[in-house]
């Protein structure tokens, strides 16, 4: 085990992990319905190849990847294609035979819905490789197309693209982002402790598929037993487990692959110019499962969790499955007039819900729930130049510049000062005496250049 400094900048939140880091993961059972959306990826939204009325079987490809940044999506269980109009808190409309309905985002999303017909009956269509071994890199990566995989860390990248770098970009080393730095969640450091095996093959495939020797897992600190248990595992592969500094956002892509191997990423650019790939640890054993046991990714490990749950806990949960129906998994709240927020992944880059019709995602890697005594509630005041934005961002930006050039609309100026390399982790908003709302600004001032970007094009 290789111990290494953290990246610069950074904070320390209350991590909450202690109110599920040591619960085994459970399976959920079956749902009566399932929300099933064909936006749970970057890029183009899939595009359904069934129709209301249909029948699916569980595992059966339901929408087809609409471009090549885009993947497939799968039916999470056996059952008979409906539409409910969407009349519900969610809102939303039908168009050709699909739901449209305000997805996690606030946008509105396509969807299909699924009425389970209890037999879960399994599709079959994807074979299992058991000699992976002696396949070409090139049908390996076509499995992970065909499975549908993304990266389950949150950006939901499809990961067929990721382990397609261009000739040109000489790749030497594949870092397993596996630290988990958002508060509340533990669903990686569980199935690191549960499914290690699976994705230490699982990491094995993707060392195959590109062709390279080195690979580095990257483990904060804070998870000793999980540490423990990929070494043992890991070192019959000759892989390195790298124990990191309990810091956020340790698990962002370029703040991990400093942390490890000493690359930075260059301004404006991906990290595969650094000769890096970025895997986190659900998307290895995704992988594994995929290529060894021919299983689409319909289902994800999701944590539940906050002082408001009865039973705060890790579950492996289908994508589809609404939110009031995850929560009943976790035996409810303790008292509904008490929640002050629910949010769909951590508290410093989640997104907070206004409806529990919302569904499980393919990247959904926790469902929080605060108390109205843990939600602040403020007033934005103006910037008082203290510096606290640019001592913790952990991309050597000027937050505090950034987010007076936007409130301005002077958007040519916060594209010249690198508003585009700000990873939005919250660093700067978290510790922001003020209450600014950097974050949100950021996110529109991003969201107008890149308009802007377009029209020049045009």
């Amino acid at each position: 085990m290789i111990k290494k400094k953290a990246f610069s900048g950074g904070v320390h939140p209350h991590d909450g992990k202690e109110l599920t880091n040591t619960k085994n993961i459970k399976i959920a059972p079956l749902m009566k319905e399932y929300a099933v959306s064909l936006s749970q990826h970057i890029g183009a939204p899939a595009k359904a190849i069934v129709k209301v009325g249909d029948t699916v079987l569980k595992g059966q490809k339901i929408a087809e990847a609409n471009g090549f940044v885009s993947v497939p999506i799968h039916a999470p269980t056996s059952g008979t294609i409906i539409s409910k109009n969407k009349k519900t808190s969610a809102g939303g409309r039908m168009e050709g035979g699909v739901d449209s309905v305000i997805g996690p985002t606030g946008a509105l999303v396509p969807m299909l819905t699924i009425s389970a017909d209890g037999e879960d009956t399994p599709c079959n269509d994807l074979e299992p490789i058991l000699s992976w071994q002696d396949c070409k890199p090139e049908d390996l990566k076509q499995r992970v197309l065909d499975a549908g995989i993304v990266g389950m860390g949150g950006a939901a990248f499809p990961t067929h693209v990721k382990l397609s770098p261009p000739p040109s970009q000489n790749i030497d080393t594949l870092v397993i982002n596996a630290s988990e730095c958002e508060p509340y969640l533990s669903a990686d450091h569980r199935q690191m402790l549960e499914d290690t095996k699976g994705i230490i093959e699982g990491i094995l495939i993707i060392k195959s598929i590109l062709g390279i020797q080195k690979v580095c897992i990257g483990i904060e600190s804070n998870k000793p037993d999980a540490i423990k248990a990929m070494q043992e595992e890991s070192r019959k592969h000759n892989i390195v487990v790298t124990a990191l500094p309990t810091m956020y956002p340790q698990g962002s892509e370029k703040q991990l692959i400093y942390a490890i191997t000493g690359r930075k990423v260059p301004m404006g650019k991906l990290p595969m110019e650094t000769g890096c790939v970025v895997q986190n640890i659900g998307t290895a054993f995704a992988i594994y499962e995929a290529v060894v046991k021919g299983k689409p990714l319909y289902e994800r490990i999701t944590t539940i969790t906050g002082s408001p749950i009865v039973n705060p806990s890790n579950w492996r949960l289908r994508v589809g499955t609404s939110l009031a129906d995850a929560l009943t998994l976790a035996e409810g709240v303790k008292n509904p007039d008490d929640i002050g927020k629910v949010i769909l992944g951590g508290p410093m880059m989640g997104m907070a819900q206004f409806s529990l019709d919302v569904p499980i995602m393919k990247n959904t890697s926790g469902i929080l729930l605060l108390n109205k005594q843990e939600v602040t509630l403020y007033t934005s005041g103006p910037c008082i130049r203290c510096g606290s934005c640019i001592n913790v961002c952990p991309q050597s930006l000027m937050p505090s510049t950034m987010g007076v050039q936007i409130e301005k609309e002077r958007f040519e100026l916060a594209e010249e000062t690198n508003i585009m390399n700000c990873i939005e982790c919250g660093c700067c908003s978290y510790v922001c005496p003020s209450h600014r709302p950097l974050v949100q600004l950021f996110r529109r001032g991003k969201s107008e250049i890149q308009a802007n970007n377009r029209k020049k094009k045009v």
